[in-house]
């Protein structure tokens, strides 16, 4: 007995040839947009501008900048608290960017763990 299969169901070599080029080409692609994320540097304010926080892309802290103003030896708590908002809103800056723009060449294929 032989059975058809609709037209782009089944397929022989030539189809699963294509969706292997078609990966290959998405991973290539996901590569070269996580080397530009890497390269990428972002700046975050916290505590109204007297902290900024530079983040590379890869989630490395470039640099970090504490208006003298805010120095007060009586309260180094609100200094720390400060430091680890600014810390903790640049890598949440960084995972959302490179979310955003995986996601862009992923389209909507869910890719747990790939980045």
């Amino acid at each position: 007995m032989n059975v058809r299969l609709p037209k782009g169901m089944g397929g022989g070599p030539s189809d699963m040839n294509a969706m292997i080029r078609q990966a290959q080409k998405m991973q290539e692609q996901m590569a070269e947009k996580q080397a530009e994320l890497d390269a990428r540097e972002y700046e975050i304010n916290a505590g109204g501008g007297v902290v900024t926080v530079k983040i590379k892309g890869t989630k490395e802290i470039a640099d970090i900048t504490i208006n003298p103003e805010i120095v007060d030896p009586d309260d180094v708590e609100t200094l720390q608290d400060i430091l680890v908002a600014a810390v903790n809103e640049a890598i949440k800056k960084v995972e959302s960017v490179n979310e955003e723009e995986m996601g862009k060449v992923t389209g909507s294929m869910n890719l747990p763990g790939m980045f």
